[in-house]
């Protein structure tokens, strides 16, 4: 971590690189690999960095640790930067998905989920009737 603390305080007093992307660069360093895989910096708003967590029970535990997690990022980037944390629920994602097109869909009938032929015809039959 004192490396890490060493090349970010370098970049800190470069003018290339915004205080928000040292503040996120400066999470990992803080908190280590196996707390960032769980909880990730995403924003710097007016001085609170904006931490995603995976749930609740992060939100909570981390919560608990902030002034301790703020006092090491302070050691790491300086003062001034970040004066605040905020934990914040990710909103989960959806992996991705193999595309359908609408004439797959279109041409899929409910009754052809049906693997037995005789109910399967019973079915349709009975439906036609149904709806006639």
């Amino acid at each position: 971590m004192e490396r890490a603390g060493k090349i970010l305080a370098k970049i800190k007093n470069s003018d290339t690189i915004s205080p928000e992307e040292l503040a996120r660069a400066a999470w990992l360093a803080t908190v280590g690999k196996r707390i960032a895989a769980k909880a990730s910096a995403k924003a710097l708003v007016r001085g609170s960095l904006i931490v995603e967590v995976e749930d609740a029970i992060w939100q909570k535990q981390l919560f608990h640790l902030r002034f301790d997690i703020l006092a090491k990022l302070t050691s790491v980037i300086g003062s001034g930067i970040v004066t605040g944390l905020e934990f914040r629920i990710a909103t989960p994602r959806r992996p991705p998905q193999a595309a359908q097109s609408h004439s797959d869909t279109a041409s899929l009938d409910e009754a052809d989920r049906i693997e037995d032929p005789v109910l399967r015809i019973l079915y349709k039959q009975a439906r036609k009737r149904a709806t006639a």
